[in-house]
């Protein structure tokens, strides 16, 4: 039994290694299976019909002698504007809908404010009541307040010369020795506070004629501008959850809901996308091979799929100044996606029926004599 075990574990390493070995050489030597099965070969035979009727031909970017063609995209007559809050917070009101039209400043979505609010309101008092202070400081006692200092002055001036009047008859008699020395002194000290009440009242009636002192008016100022830079404050954290157009245009889309939570963290998703679409532009994507033959200014027209052979107008209003990847990609499985293209802008001639994003094919009358010029020569 032990020899028999001795050459059992050589055995299955053997047969296991010849195995392995054998299915290496049947993966070498196969040949591969490229004969498409037969549902295949009649889904590609399929032809799709238009629900809509007519012909269904998209606009092609063949050679056309006198212009250059290119892929380009619908876009407002500047870039579209990514409107977004700078804050992260509950959206409590969407005010616009998509394909409004809003002007510059106009609310377009409120975010959860309720404690903000109560910030400025609780501001607002905090400068009233300053404001108030500082009013009292500059103007003073009343005419009533300093009636009564002076009734109190009085008062105390008669007080003083009742005393004085009792320490001289006091001084007498114990001249005459009619009373003690102690007597004597506390009727001169009562004399002494009397009069020194006297003048202190006096003093006060003084000060209240002579208003305000300056360190007074100024500390004054000083709280009331902290004031007011809190109520700034709590105003400008107040309108950061207000959501506001930066532009007059059109609103192309509404990313959010309300009850959503809007979040500033990260990479920041826009509230709402707008643009102004009183004008229409179209981003061309320009081979660099072709980029010589554009100029600012050529005359230059796009076809879309949607309309057919209609042709819209217009003219090229800028070129760019770096060359890039392509921005417009059409489906095409034969599509070169890693030649470098330059940004043409082409200003299209009226307000037509293109939607912005919109894929649309564009063709620009060549310039064979003059280079490409750009906005900045």
């Amino acid at each position: 039994m032990r020899k028999r075990a001795k050459y059992i574990k050589p055995a299955l390493f053997l047969l296991l290694l010849g195995s392995c070995g054998l299915q290496l050489v049947r993966a070498a030597t196969s040949v591969p299976v490229t004969t498409p099965i037969t549902k295949d070969v009649v889904k590609s035979g399929r032809e799709a019909v238009s629900r809509v009727g007519g012909e269904d031909v998209r606009a092609p970017l063949a050679d056309q002698p006198g212009l250059v063609g290119g892929n380009g995209i619908v876009e407002p007559a500047e870039r579209e504007t990514r409107v977004a809050a700078q804050v992260t917070a509950v959206v409590q009101k969407v005010l616009v809908r998509e394909g409004a039209t809003v002007k510059a400043g106009d609310v377009l979505v409120e975010l959860a404010n309720a404690t903000e609010r109560a910030q400025v309101a609780a501001a607002e008092a905090d400068v009233a009541q300053e404001r108030a202070h500082l009013q009292r400081t500059n103007n003073g006692m009343r005419a009533e307040e300093q009636d009564a200092l002076e009734a109190d002055r009085d008062a105390a001036r008669a007080r003083a010369a009742r005393s004085a009047d009792t320490l001289v008859r006091t001084e007498r008699l114990q001249s005459l020795g009619a009373i003690s020395a102690e007597e004597l002194e506390r009727d001169r000290r009562q004399a002494q506070a009397d009069a020194a009440l006297a003048r202190a009242t006096q003093a006060r009636v003084e000060a209240a004629k002579a208003g305000s002192r300056t360190e007074e008016i100024t500390a004054a100022k000083a709280r009331l501008s902290a004031a007011q830079a809190r109520l700034d404050q709590a105003r400008a954290n107040l309108a950061r959850l207000t959501v506001r157009a930066p532009l007059d245009g059109e609103i192309l889309q509404v990313k959010i809901r309300e009850g959503e939570l809007y979040s500033f963290q990260g990479g920041v998703e826009p509230l709402v996308i707008m643009g102004d679409t009183r004008k229409l532009r179209v981003r061309m994507d320009v081979d660099e091979r072709d980029i010589a033959r554009v100029a600012l200014g050529a005359a230059a027209y796009v076809v879309a799929d949607a309309f057919g052979a209609r042709k819209f107008t217009g003219q090229v209003v800028e070129v760019g100044r770096r060359f890039g990847r392509k921005n417009v990609r059409t489906d095409d499985p034969v599509e070169r996606n890693d030649t470098k293209i330059l940004e043409v802008v082409i200003q299209l001639d009226e307000n037509v029926l293109l939607v912005p994003g919109q894929r649309v094919t564009s063709f620009i009358a060549a310039s064979e004599v003059e280079p490409v010029r750009t906005n900045r020569e």
